[in-house]
């Protein structure tokens, strides 16, 4: 069951989080029939009515009714271009022992997208701080993939009462500067947008791409899942000119002094072909002052899409040893 709760965000931004949990045994609605959506199908979460108005499934019920009482959060934050129904199948395991959320952020999925911004680091970490007050999540364990990760440690950084802990999957802290810039810019260019159909779009990101070195369906997948049908055909729900306005705010500087402000427990995680390199991923570690690593064989960027089941298996242990050592005491473990 996944059900939707908008917030405020900066500047008064309305901004849609998504909670999953199982179903009580007094409802009987599926979540495709409360929710209006399928992880995969390329649909929306959420049902269409207006904002605000209990528009998904447990409407009425109190944030984290469905869990038991004082279960522990967990923010998911998605990465560029993503949307919290990307993280459907981790929050599914999740939620049966935790309070899983997760939000779009501004200019994604179903959160206000505003013409003129902003699209600052201080724009989504504030968003992702003013998400957690008023759902009520803090002290949460932040797992963010991406640009995700990157707000997460800023918010661990500048607020760590509000953070327990946190997951940073396949993020640089490096500046990738002017070139990685313009190489994105070309990239957004060359989509041959609109297209006629979903299965066109998870064959050309998944194949025909030229950004994607052999075949990869579960790429494919992810990108079916950002886009919408329009009047001529399939279209990303967000704005390419947004997205390179947003990359553009962290792209050219590097993030290694926020990242060493971040107390609270930190694994960092990589897949083994992602962009996110071993040297650099065990420097964070040095870095973190209760850093953790992992590492998922066989998975690229999209690690949590690309091997599910490896991901859990990386990310379940540290979240088990944070359950077992609440306090935070427990000696890092070492790269």
């Amino acid at each position: 069951m996944v059900r939707r709760i908008d917030v405020t965000g900066t500047d008064g931004a309305r901004l849609a989080a998504w909670e999953f949990a199982d179903p009580p045994k007094e409802h009987t609605g599926t979540v495709g029939e409360d929710a209006g959506h399928t992880p995969g199908t390329g649909h929306t979460l959420g049902t269409g009515r207006p904002p605000g108005t209990g528009d998904a499934a447990g409407a009425g019920r109190a944030p984290g009714a469905d869990q038991a009482p004082g279960a522990p959060g967990v923010l998911l934050l998605h990465g560029l271009m993503g949307r919290a129904s990307h993280w459907a199948p981790t929050a599914r395991w999740l939620a049966e022992r935790y309070r899983a959320v997760g939000l779009d952020q501004r200019g994604h999925g179903r959160s206000d997208k505003p013409a003129e911004g902003p699209y600052t680091r201080e724009a989504y970490v504030g968003d992702a701080e003013a998400a957690i007050e008023q759902l009520g999540l803090g002290p949460v364990t932040v797992v963010g993939h991406a640009m995700g990760a990157l707000t997460g440690w800023q918010l661990a950084a500048k607020r760590p009462d509000l953070v327990r802990a946190l997951v940073i999957c396949d993020m640089r802290a490096s500046a990738l500067g002017a070139a990685s810039q313009r190489e994105w810019t070309d990239w957004f260019a060359s989509w041959p947008l609109p297209f006629a159909t979903l299965a066109d779009v998870r064959k050309w990101f998944g194949e025909d791409d030229p950004w994607v070195e052999r075949p990869n369906p579960s790429r494919g997948e992810f990108y079916a899942e950002v886009m919408t049908e329009t009047e001529d055909g399939w279209r990303p729900v967000f704005s390419r000119h947004q997205m390179l306005r947003s990359r553009a705010t962290w792209v050219f500087d590097a993030h290694w002094e926020e990242l060493a402000q971040v107390r609270c427990p930190a694994l960092v995680l990589r897949g083994l072909d992602g962009e996110l390199g071993r040297a650099e991923a065990q420097e964070m570690v040095r870095v973190l002052p209760r850093g953790q690593y992992a590492e998922v064989a066989d998975a690229g960027h999209l690690v949590h899409y690309d091997q599910p089941e490896g991901w859990r298996a990386a990310v379940e242990p540290f979240l088990e040893q944070l359950a077992e050592d609440p306090r935070g005491d427990r000696e890092p473990v070492a790269p």
